[in-house]
């Protein structure tokens, strides 16, 4: 281990109130203040089964920053808990299934810990973020910290772009805090601002669509960061970037209720050619004599729905 990685470890510590002292010369180090002992930790059987499990359920999803961190902490508690309370958890996490998480490289846990601080006590900092083949040097406002669909997001103000950026903890290569603090926008929602940017990022078609139906609806059956809504007269104006077109198309279907594509115009043909295909498939099975009320309710919405389109 070297003295930066020393150093570093040692300011983690400390920023968590451990008294660690340093002296200096030919014999100097770090050592922990006399008499300082840390606190046991004391857990009742619900509350450790409740720990554990969350630990169990990060390790899985891919919030875990640091996957071995995790998993010898695992270890420890396992090995304190009464044998009836250990076997209960491996029942549950024998049994209990995830979804598979993303593939992307975790943030490094210090410069998740920093920016949490930073954050905390409205603190500037000063970053290198590697997008693509470049890597540039940003002072940020940091705003907040997000989890959204296996990645870990930073929303914070730019101050080389003058404007509010989204920025992946994965890309940023270094970290270190600025004598500098800001004002934090009151009533700012780092989860709404992430998920709205990463719905209108530049990387595919520019779909707005507007959906005669209510916001509250919309909202329960979209996830967010599928798409911006917003609500205006006749119904709801949905607005993203989507490729291909061909998913967007089909996720429309699904709302079930009047629509106008108002751009792209390619959508409104994408449209037309699924009812195509539905007129296919539906008139294959009527010869095979499988046709039911499903299939043709199908048929029915994507004939209708392309043809609202021209409205």
């Amino acid at each position: 281990m070297n003295r930066r990685t020393v150093r570093r470890y040692i300011t983690m510590l400390q920023d968590l109130g451990i008294p660690i002292e340093a002296t200096r010369g030919p014999y100097g180090g770090y050592r922990l203040r006399p008499w300082f002992k840390l606190p046991p930790l004391m857990l009742s059987d619900d509350e450790a089964l409740a720990v554990t499990l969350s630990l169990i359920a990060a390790q899985r999803q891919g919030m875990s920053v640091e996957p071995t961190s995790t998993a010898g902490t695992l270890a420890k508690i396992e090995r304190v808990l009464p044998a009836p309370l250990r076997e209960r958890l491996q029942a549950r996490r024998d049994t209990v299934t995830f979804a598979p998480a993303a593939d992307d490289a975790p943030p490094n846990s210090a410069i998740l810990i920093r920016l949490s601080l930073a954050i905390q006590r409205s603190e500037r900092v000063q970053l290198c973020y590697q997008s693509g083949a470049a890597a540039t040097e940003r002072r940020l406002d940091p705003y907040g910290v997000v989890f959204h669909w296996g990645r870990w997001y930073l929303a914070a103000w730019c101050h080389l772009r003058g404007a509010m950026r989204v920025f992946r903890l994965d890309k940023i290569r270094s970290l270190e805090g600025v004598p500098e603090t800001f004002v934090r926008p009151a009533g700012f929602d780092s989860l709404r601002f992430v998920t709205e940017s990463l719905a209108m990022a530049p990387w595919g078609w520019e779909v707005e669509v507007l959906l005669e139906t209510t916001l509250d609806r919309l909202e329960r059956q979209l996830p967010p960061g599928w798409a911006v809504l917003e609500e205006v007269e006749g119904g709801v104006l949905l607005r993203g970037q989507y490729d291909p077109l061909d998913w967007i198309a089909v996720q429309l279907l699904h709302f079930d209720c009047p629509l106008i594509v108002q751009k792209p115009a390619e959508l409104i043909n994408i449209l037309h050619a699924l009812g195509e295909r539905a007129t296919r498939l539906a008139e294959r099975a009527v010869g095979a004599g499988e046709r039911g009320a499903g299939v043709g309710a199908v048929l029915d919405r994507i004939v209708t729905t392309a043809d609202a389109t021209q409205g």
